[in-house]
């Protein structure tokens, strides 16, 4: 069989993915519907709801009964339809977190889900890639690659390109030599074109069950410990039931009473709405920097992504477009610059030429790509197809050497590469050689990146290596890689919002200063070089941190140097990387960040997060919504820890005080219905504060949730309790029980929420269009307590009556007040302080 390397049609792939299936293992998908129901229905608080209502059944209370039944239902319900809707970012994520494979479809190259990939695919490889499917190689470098996933064993195996039908029989995982390559295994050195054989659960990977692409999703530390503190909580509620009941029993003789006021209580005190409201967070704020195309891997990160100190960027695709133009043409009668509008001519154009000829026949490389670009209509470099012979780049030999049989038979060798190995393969003597690295200082001054490019005609005999040959100079190719528009505006935010930005690249020193300085980095301190990194210690490294903001020259091990020496500094790190050796910097620093497009798949496993456009922008616009999230999350959990304060009191207080009671279950169900979707739906929406960016980052000590959190919580908790309970106590004296339990229980629901008004608008005006959801809760709350007072049969239920006028003003005075001093705080200039103590921040 002949191999077709212009590859399937997008229809043929279409029927083939719709026949044999998706190239995938195992299922890998998030929780079922019926999974969340069962976890929702074993929370605490669900059970004691439930056990309330078969209380209030049992004691023929019927109309008591189905409303906590349906109180229950409701509130599960609500939980439930959260939870799915957290799952669904999650399933969403997913997707978008799916390894993307290059193949070549309808004879162009593209990038497709490697769930698409199917027999016969042409896909194409290189370092550092995993690979997603198995197959054969068929064209391209002499690959080495890891099978340790398959084999146990480490070191790398070679394959070599075959174009001849597969063997017969059934090839095994570990061989060397062959062409053979499988998925799950990476890529450590060369690249090459594969025609994919197996996919999905046909592989060798599917067929011994294990997926490496899953993603175990395990509780982020926060989780954990939320979980805890509600487990102590639970574990408190417990306690207080059964005091409250025996003290009820012991010292009203209402056994029957005690036990609803236990259940009272034991609801009152159990914030289950902490895990829900940390994990819809983390699902919503993960999708939503997702489309801000930043795609977060590993939950917790999102905590520490707005804290973030210092920025450790790449300069290639980050900073730049990573869209490599010709710039400038040297040849030794002059030299040329390109502007796209005035073609090459004469020896700059056979320089062209040239430089296309020892470029990639299906380039990849961003500089192979700008001269097959700037050569497809000025020259037709070969008659072949391909080369008939080609040397690639060795770390000896800085160079690429291609070998290419003329229309007159003659065989021409076509050098590019770094101009020291290009001008080795010259045998340049030095003065030469001086007089060329002054050219190419010049370019680099202009944030020119320099290949050199020779030529040799080769006879008949066989050559074994370049160095055989003696190769003449066709002269020097710069080329220029732009700034990315966005990247300016981007690094003056960044330094607004008191972040530290530093360059690493290993490009030559001239050239990250020239791109430093059209970026708008500060390059005045100059450039530090990897050799110079190296031979520091970690505190004089550190010490240079303080002031150096550009590194040229780095290789990766280096990059992991400058990672721990901020460290030590006390820096919050984020750093990006893309290839195999930038995993140690990656897992080191705080916050790694892998490239989505030029990335491999050992760096995009070791990182935190992955841009998936590579834009230094979308870094930025990552810590500016960390920032927010991180905001509103403290907001939410400061509003539930405060809410729970004055439903607690009110339920305990009037019993020990041998008060009538204030609180029954239904009553707390009913503000439960109002806290469960007001601390997720109101809160994360919430957008950033103008200032957020304006501000130097939070201490890396500093707690989402902490003691000037609780204190907030328990002041703004403690001064509804106080209103309420001062106004319950008062009009016990004035007013009949049912009217006084009335006019607290409106007081509480109101009161909450204006605190929730209070806590979620520290940012925007109050009919903001985000806001849209609460004030349709609050429509919502008003219908229902006007039922609640109107209807006979339900005022009944919640032993309320309608307040008179004046105790109706006074309880609506007092949620007012109550809930809302923080927010008038603000409003009476002194913004600055009382927006920090509405947010917590």
């Amino acid at each position: 069989m002949s191999v077709d390397l212009q590859g399937l049609s997008e229809t043929e792939a279409a029927r083939r993915l719709a026949e044999i299936g998706p190239n995938e293992i195992g299922g890998g998908g998030g929780r079922s519907l019926v999974r969340i129901v069962a976890e929702t229905m074993r929370e605490p608080m669900f059970l004691i709801l439930i056990g309330a209502a078969a209380l209030y059944l049992v004691l023929g209370d019927l109309w008591e009964g189905l409303f906590l039944l349906g109180g229950a239902a409701l509130s599960i319900g609500l939980v439930i339809a959260q939870e799915a809707r957290s799952e669904r970012a999650m399933i969403a994520l997913r997707e978008l977190a799916q390894p993307l494979a290059r193949v070549l479809r309808d004879g162009g190259e593209r990038q497709v889900p490697a769930r698409e990939l199917v027999p016969d695919d042409i896909m194409l490889v290189g370092e550092g890639e995993r690979l997603p499917a198995d197959g054969v190689l068929r064209a391209g470098d002499v690959l080495a690659v890891d099978e340790s996933a398959l084999t146990g064993e480490s070191a790398p195996v070679t394959k070599e390109p075959s174009s001849a039908d597969a063997p017969e029989g059934e090839p095994a995982p570990g061989a060397e030599h062959g062409p053979f390559l499988w998925a799950g295994t990476l890529v450590v050195r060369g690249q090459g074109v594969v025609q994919v054989g197996r996919t999905g659960i046909q592989s060798a990977l599917g067929r011994i069950g294990r997926s490496l692409a899953d993603i175990e999703q395990e509780p982020t530390p926060l989780q954990r410990t939320a979980g805890r503190l509600v487990a102590a909580l639970g574990g408190l509620a417990i306690v207080f039931c059964v005091l409250v009941a025996l003290a009820y029993g012991l010292l009203r003789g209402d056994w029957v009473g005690g036990a609803l006021a236990a259940v009272t209580v034991a609801l009152s005190l159990i914030p289950e709405e902490f895990p829900m409201v940390l994990a819809v967070f983390m699902a919503l704020g993960a999708w939503r920097l997702a489309r801000h195309q930043v795609l977060v891997r590993r939950g917790a990160v999102i905590e520490a992504l707005g804290g973030a100190t210092v920025l450790c960027v790449d300069k290639t695709g980050t900073l730049t477009e990573n869209r490599m133009e010709v710039a400038r043409l040297w040849t030794s009668q002059g030299e040329m610059a390109v502007d796209g509008g005035t073609p090459p001519s004469g020896p700059a154009a056979e320089l062209l030429r040239l430089a296309a000829l020892a470029s990639a026949v299906r380039p990849v490389d961003p500089m192979d790509k700008a001269v097959h670009a700037l050569c497809e209509d000025l020259c037709d470099p070969a008659t072949e197809d391909e080369p008939e012979r080609t040397w690639p780049l060795r770390p000896e030999r800085l160079a690429v050497v291609q070998v290419w049989r003329m229309p007159d038979e003659v065989r021409l060798a076509a050098a590019k590469g770094a101009p020291e190995a290009i001008f080795r393969l010259c045998r340049l003597p030095p003065e030469e050689i001086e007089r060329l690295h002054r050219v190419i200082a010049g370019y680099a001054a202009q944030g020119l990146r320099v290949l050199g490019v020779a030529s040799a005609q080769i006879d008949g005999r066989a050559v074994e290596t370049p160095e055989e040959v003696a190769f003449a100079l066709a002269g020097l190719v710069g080329f220029i890689d732009p700034v990315r528009a966005d990247v300016p505006a981007a690094l003056a935010e960044a330094r607004g919002a008191g972040v530290k930005v530093v360059m690493i690249t290993g490009d030559h020193p001239a050239t990250a200063a020239a791109i430093a300085a059209a970026a708008g980095i500060d390059a005045s301190a100059g450039v530090l070089t990897g050799a110079e990194v190296a031979a520091m210690d970690l505190r004089k490294l550190a010490g240079e941190l303080e002031r150096v903001r550009v590194f040229a020259r780095i290789a990766p091990e280096q990059k992991l140097q400058i990672v721990e020496a901020l460290k030590a500094a006390g820096e919050v790190v984020a750093m990006t990387g893309d290839g195999v050796n930038d995993a140690p910097a990656l897992e080191a620093a705080h916050i790694g960040v892998a490239m989505g497009r030029k990335g491999t798949d050992v760096a995009r496993e070791a990182a935190d997060l992955v841009l998936l456009d590579d834009s230094f922008a979308s870094i930025v616009g990552g810590v500016r919504l960390g920032r927010r999230i991180f905001a509103n999350l403290r907001r939410a959990l400061t509003y539930v820890t405060a809410v729970h304060v004055p439903i607690a009191g009110l339920a305990l207080v009037p019993i020990v005080a041998g008060l009538p009671p204030m609180l029954f279950p239904m009553h707390v169900v009913l503000l439960e219905l109002v806290i469960d979707p007001t601390c997720a739906l109101v809160f994360e929406p919430e957008p950033s504060e103008k200032t957020a960016m304006l501000r130097p980052p939070r201490s890396k000590t500093e707690a989402l949730f902490g003691a000037r959190q609780v204190v907030l919580a328990l002041a703004q908790g403690g001064s509804v309790l106080a209103g309420v309970l001062g106004l319950y106590v008062w009009a016990l004296e004035v007013y009949p029980a049912a009217e006084a339990r009335g006019a607290a229980f409106l007081a509480l629901v109101f009161g909450n929420l204006v605190l929730t008004l209070t806590d979620s608008a520290a940012t925007s005006g109050l009919f903001a269009p985000h806001r849209r959801v609460f004030w349709l809760i609050a429509a919502t709350v008003a219908l229902v307590m006007s039922l609640v007072f109107s209807v006979p049969a339900f005022a009944s239920m919640f032993e309320v009556a309608p307040p008179p006028p004046t105790l109706l003003a006074a309880a609506l005075a007092i949620a007012l007040i109550s809930g809302g001093w923080t927010a008038s705080l603000r409003l009476l200039g002194r913004k600055p302080g009382a927006a920090a103590v509405a947010s917590g921040a």
